[in-house]
């Protein structure tokens, strides 16, 4: 039985610039399953980042209401918006942001300790994720200046899921990286998600775009599009990419 996580109700942002208002998001109403890899592509400009940071709690709506798990979103003030944030969404952005005067390991239990008082559980947990991820033990004590830019962003996405999310949040996290780094990093976050995990991100990229099972396309602010992609496999799939593919040129991709 599904189960939705994230609702939208009137979801509305707008943006004032020198006196002239731009709506940026549009009366949006949609429903986000748990367990889903979904999706959201558009063009530039389209409010695919706003959109994500607005379901996050990152960012306040204009007008409209948010349910994410139970709790309305758009009555949180900001304090307590960065308390549930830190408990229930994990992110990963293109700029990865670990902390560079800190280790591999230090980044991620820094994330971990604000919600996890076991710290002896927590050290375990982290290490358990990192070999999971393809982070051996010899690069835990590295500074992310010393690691690749796949490999900074594996460990960046440890950090994002440390707490156990309800929610890992992804805002175009290959952007960064060349073709073999991110087919790595998708390959962590498919994993990820296969293992139970939600998944929201935004992408412009095809090939990332058919790890999703939910493609939603947004148009000037508005969902003009909803595709059931089914479950990703290994295995190439011609028709999977060509459905996508047609889908894409249908909304003027």
């Amino acid at each position: 039985m599904t189960k939705t996580i994230i609702k939208t109700n009137k979801l509305c942002k707008t943006f004032s610039s020198g006196g002239i208002q731009q709506h940026v998001l549009k009366n949006l109403d949609i429903s986000l399953v748990e367990g889903d890899f979904t999706i959201i592509m558009g063009s530039s400009g389209s409010g695919k980042s706003t959109l994500l940071y607005a379901i996050s709690g990152m960012d306040k709506p204009t007008i409209g209401e948010i349910d994410f798990a139970g709790n309305n979103l758009s009555k949180l003030n900001n304090d307590q918006l960065a308390i549930f944030r830190r408990n229930h969404c994990g992110f990963v952005f293109q700029q990865i942001h670990l902390l560079d005067n800190m280790s591999v390991l230090d980044n991620i239990l820094a994330s971990g300790l604000l919600v996890h008082k076991n710290r002896k559980e927590l050290v375990k947990r982290t290490k358990e994720l990192l070999v999971q991820v393809g982070i051996q033990e010899n690069s835990w004590s590295k500074f992310p200046t010393q690691l690749s830019g796949g490999e900074a962003q594996r460990v960046g996405i440890v950090r994002a899921i440390i707490n156990n999310p309800k929610v890992l949040f992804a805002d175009e996290p290959t952007g960064a990286l060349n073709s073999a780094s991110s087919d790595s990093v998708l390959d962590v976050i498919t994993n990820v998600n296969r293992n139970g995990q939600s998944v929201v991100l935004v992408t412009h990229d095809i090939k990332t775009a058919l790890r999703g099972n939910r493609i939603l396309y947004l148009r000037d602010g508005v969902i003009c599009g909803d595709l059931q992609l089914g479950d990703y496999s290994e295995v190439e799939n011609v028709d999977r990419s060509e459905k996508l593919k047609h889908f894409l040129t249908e909304m003027g991709w």
